[in-house]
């Protein structure tokens, strides 16, 4: 059989190493320049007026009452002004769907403010699920009935939607693009400053680290042939605004984050890291493979806190939110506690 020469191996530019490396230095944190040059630089969506008359009557309407903005499921970076392609980030809006209604069962108002058609408080439990949500459905007497083996569970999560729908306890807000979540993101937290110490910030949603800025993003849809056998696209950092958030436009509320990693070894690292960065309340680190079974709690100056499902409440479909939600809680009203006495 004859012997080939080994392939010669490309020697990674720069910018391809720091991809990589998962330890290189993040960017630093946003100033207010780089707050002005964004938002001065990108329009806010069309409908953020109309949306925050919505929530600044949510906030009326729970004047004593503990409020957390939840984020969840991933953005969207055009690559076209008239959008036909995209670039995504990775998630369902699991954790933050599923986190909702703990928080509900806790007495919060919640704030969901989510990646359009990702997965919803309550409604998650039959969309995006392994079965065709026909499957549940049985007909009887010429009429459409839940099945009888999903009557029990079905009426239990309908009864809990009932109950934070007509108790007014759930807002809904969608977005789609890195921009229209960081404009709504923006307004949200400082229509939350007078709610103090009692608005939560679980920041759950999966944010785009770089965008196209407007300047250079074409109107139409990009040819197939543009540029000949490669598509270059040229991207900015999204600038980091968690530091802003923490010291400007919410700075009474309490603020978790969560860093998602695939390498345990650099996990605790990076929570570390953004800690120490945007001094903020918690990070939560997750694994992608495990992040249905374990989740690390990395407070400042405490050791980290593991939290993870054990043999038997993996069989039985525990979710992991129903345990560390109530410890959420209880740090939430630590601080609290703490933000009256001094």
């Amino acid at each position: 059989m004859a012997q080939h020469p080994p392939a010669p191996t490309r020697r990674l530019s720069t910018n391809e190493r720091e991809t990589i490396d998962r330890t290189v230095e993040p960017l630093p944190p946003a100033l207010e320049l780089d707050e002005h040059n964004y938002f001065d630089n990108n329009d806010p969506p069309d409908y953020l007026e109309s949306m925050m008359s919505d929530v600044n009557d949510f906030i009326e309407k729970h004047p004593q009452d503990r409020i957390v903005l939840v984020t969840s499921g991933g953005t969207t970076v055009p690559l076209e002004n008239q959008t036909v392609r995209f670039i995504d980030n990775f998630s369902a809006g699991t954790r933050g769907a599923t986190s909702a209604e703990y928080f509900l069962e806790l007495g919060y108002a919640v704030i969901f403010l989510h990646r359009q058609f990702s997965l919803l408080p309550y409604s998650r439990h039959y969309s995006h699920s392994t079965h065709c949500f026909l499957d549940f459905m049985e007909e009887k007497d010429g009429k459409v009935v839940v099945g009888s083996k999903y009557q029990s569970e079905m009426l239990s999560v309908l009864r809990k939607y009932k109950d934070a729908k007509e108790a007014g306890l759930l807002l809904l807000l969608p977005f789609t693009t890195i921009n229209q979540y960081l404009h709504t993101l923006r307004s949200l937290s400082l229509a939350l400053q007078p709610v103090g110490p009692r608005a939560l910030f679980y920041l759950a949603a999966a944010v785009s680290d770089f965008f196209i800025p407007p300047s250079r993003i074409p109107e139409h849809k990009i040819q197939s042939m543009a540029g000949g056998k490669k598509l270059i696209m040229d991207l900015d950092p999204v600038p980091k605004f968690l530091n802003r958030l923490v010291d400007k436009w919410a700075p009474s509320a309490m603020i978790i984050s969560f860093k998602l990693e695939t390498d345990r070894s650099i996990l605790i690292f990076k929570a570390r890291q953004a800690l120490d960065r945007y001094s903020h309340q918690l990070v939560i680190g997750n694994l992608l493979q495990t992040r249905k079974q374990e989740v690390v709690f990395v407070l400042p100056n405490q050791a980290e806190n593991w939290i993870k499902l054990n043999d038997q409440q993996t069989i039985d479909d525990i979710e992991i939110e129903s345990i560390f939600i109530p410890q959420i809680v209880n740090l939430h009203s630590e601080w609290i506690d703490n933000s009256a006495s001094t």
